[in-house]
């Protein structure tokens, strides 16, 4: 029976991979399987996932439990040879050894390059990685902050003070006192702004029309996500602290006690009030505690909305009825404000109700991609329609509405319907280039004297991380004494390096990925050696980011002065 035990388990774990790969392309790791209130929040989106010949993953499970009760087979009752078991355990050992040093042969720094879980996989096999994956979280979690002390900040706080830009004198502070509100856009790439359908619907006409400047608006693209495991969590935590995500799991589950140095609790402390709004539970991704630790003030999650069926779709509120019924909410915070609001319907797999919408879907041979077009309509619908109720209510002239897509929609998985959609192939270079998601810096307004970055399209490169120290810079926030690996968008000395949780980089030249170098210009490889300066100074700002929030070092840092210019 034991055996029975232990094979179901190791299938499950198994499945349990197979199913989150099918949509992440990436494997589970020890605290996404401690998420699991997540999993089952997330509903429709975990059964799309699922397929009917999934069973024969179970097989051998039903295999061996069949043998036992049919009494095809039975238990073994003598007591089992201790030096056999010696034997199979040492053989395991010694096969494991070489098969370890081969993968190191082929693939050099495997297990200390632990960013990338596909590579770790491939080599050592998905039960052996899982072992390895739990012994370095655990090494991870409670270690660092014990063994932690103030001297271990020093090289951080040198590293991101050599590498501040200073904010562009013209519009420095020219925005100070003006309310702040992001709009998370779910799961929407930038490839769907400007796109058409076949019969020449755009997917997104609102946004579309402020690429083109449209009441003073920003719009980057060449923005990209720089998300790990905690998906639209990640965007949130490096939106506002200017720190990257952890290379396993979410900061928002696994650190959500620690101090944080984030936008709400900065702009707190200068009279701003804050508030965030998410039409789920408010302990989706622990959200109830670690918007606590970054400094909201208050959280608007489920119990204040009418979450009823024809409300509701997977696992939250849709976006039409979650903007209408958070404008009175917004309406009674206390001005300055800075707020956030995190919108659903955009979400795996995607497709509305009918009674919502009449757009269509596409036809590329693909259910995913198909429906990603018609609720990327819906969404944008949804904030045309808050736009108009923010006019309406008198806020939208001193307000800068900042929004960005929180991470890819549509995994590598659906690249052959992806090729029909973009036209080309698409190749290493091709998938990276599809990590971008828009990001728009609305209702910049104009002032006298001033220059002005320009309105419309910016093909300035950034990440999420560029937000913060961004947002803040135009509030007239000096950011120099902050701990940030971003730096302002709007600045002439801003870095276009933009490192990602799986060892990519992407700068404004060059593509780093899947071991290969790419010309941006051409789109095909060039000398390896051109992209070495690049891994080199994203792998230490990875590794300097993880060291600041392992070890918690920020209730170390205790600077001399946090000024407003």
């Amino acid at each position: 029976m034991l055996i029975i035990v232990i094979d179901a388990l190791l299938s499950f774990l198994l499945y349990a991979n197979i199913v989150y790969y099918r949509f992440f392309n990436d494997f589970i790791t020890l605290p996404v399987l401690t998420q699991s209130k997540n999993f089952g929040e997330l509903g429709g989106s975990t059964q799309a996932l699922m397929k009917p010949y999934d069973v024969l993953f179970f097989i051998d499970t039903l295999v061996l439990i069949g043998l036992v009760l049919f009494k095809v087979v039975k238990p073994h009752t003598d007591r089992l040879n201790v030096r056999a078991i010696l034997t199979v355990f040492v053989s395991a050992i010694m096969i494991f050894i070489v098969n370890l040093s081969l993968a190191e042969a082929d693939r050099p720094q495997l297990l200390s390059r632990t960013f990338d879980r596909n590579y770790l996989v491939k080599y050592l096999g998905a039960y052996n990685y899982t072992i390895y994956d739990i012994i370095q979280n655990t090494r991870s979690s409670s270690a660092q902050r014990a063994l932690a002390d103030s001297s271990d900040l020093t090289d951080v706080e040198n590293y991101t003070k050599s590498n501040y830009a200073d904010p562009n004198p013209a519009y420095f502070g020219k925005y100070k006192g003006m309310n702040v509100i992001y709009i998370s856009l779910e799961s929407l790439q930038d490839f769907v702004i400007n796109f058409k359908m076949p019969d020449g619907q755009e997917v997104t006409p609102f946004l579309n029309s402020l690429t083109m400047g449209a009441n003073n608006t920003v719009y980057f693209n060449n923005f990209f996500h720089q998300t790990g495991q905690g998906k639209t969590s990640d965007a949130e935590f490096m939106m506002e602290n200017s720190l990257f995500p952890l290379p396993q799991g979410s900061v928002f589950t696994m650190k959500a006690q620690n101090t944080f140095e984030a936008s709400p609790a900065i702009l707190s402390s200068r009279g701003y009030e804050t508030a965030a709004f998410h039409g789920n539970n408010k302990t989706f991704w622990n959200r109830d505690e670690m918007y606590k630790s970054l400094g909201y003030e208050r959280f608007f999650d489920s119990k204040y909305y009418d979450m009823s069926p024809a409300n509701t779709k997977n696992y939250g509120m849709k976006d039409k009825p979650f903007f209408k019924e958070s404008i009175p909410y917004l309406t009674k915070l206390k001005q300055p404000f800075y707020s956030k609001l995190i919108l659903l319907s955009n979400h795996f797999p995607f497709g509305m109700d009918k009674q919502d919408t009449t757009f269509p879907v596409g036809d590329y041979g693909d259910s995913v991609v198909n429906n990603y077009f018609q609720s990327a309509n819906y969404m944008d619908q949804a904030v045309k329609q808050f736009f108009g109720d923010l006019k309406k209510q008198g806020l939208l002239d001193h307000t800068i509405v900042v929004m960005y897509g929180d991470h890819y929609g549509i995994s590598e998985n659906h690249n052959s319907a992806m090729e029909k959609v973009i036209g080309k192939p698409i190749d290493a270079f091709e998938n990276a280039q599809l990590q971008r998601v828009p990001l728009f810096f609305h209702h910049i307004p104009k002032v006298k004297g001033a220059a002005h970055p320009a309105y419309g399209t910016n093909s300035i490169y950034g990440g999420d991380v560029d937000v913060r120290p961004t947002v803040l810079n135009l509030l007239g926030i000096n950011t120099k004494d902050y701990i940030q690996f971003g730096t302002d968008l709007f600045s002439k000395q801003h870095r276009q390096i933009i490192p990602f949780r799986n060892g990519d980089v992407i700068t404004n030249q060059y593509t780093i990925t899947d071991g290969n170098v790419f010309s941006n210009k051409t789109g095909k490889p060039v000398d390896k050696s051109l992209g070495k300066p690049y891994e080199v100074i994203g792998k230490k700002e990875l590794d300097l980011s993880d060291k600041v929030v392992y070890g918690d070092l920020l209730r170390f840092y205790k600077p001399k002065r946090f000024c407003i210019l």
